[in-house]
């Protein structure tokens, strides 16, 4: 029998480390990623991520939902369009995405990622 797995906001020795330096445009964030659960394909992932404030390019090879638990972000795509989310709020950056990520404070979120 297979066992619900739950995702915790909490979990002991999450992965830490700044962000890349090659993909930094501001700040020195911090960020705090605890991947819970890995399905036996390797292709899909989820967990709980965190990170202080800062912005960093980003580029998506895969898909990801997100619900944002606390905090703020500005996702901007390379066409310059941003979108605010706020605390309580779910989106999903698809693959393909490029653009930038800002935590805007401290900022946490549950992600499910799907590498095709």
């Amino acid at each position: 029998m297979t066992k619900l797995k739950r995702i915790l906001t909490a979990v002991d020795d999450p992965e830490t480390g700044p962000v890349s330096a090659d993909k930094l445009i501001s700040g020195t964030p911090m960020q705090i990623t605890a991947n819970q659960f890995t399905n036996s394909n390797e292709n899909f992932f989820c967990g709980i991520w965190s990170s202080d404030s800062g912005k960093w390019n980003v580029s998506y090879t895969e898909d990801e939902f997100c619900y944002l638990v606390k905090g703020r972000a500005i996702v901007t795509d390379s066409e310059g369009h941003s979108e605010t989310i706020e605390a309580n709020e779910a989106f999903v950056i698809p693959a393909g995405f490029e653009g930038t990520w800002e935590s805007v404070g401290e900022t946490q979120k549950f992600y499910a990622i799907y590498e095709a």
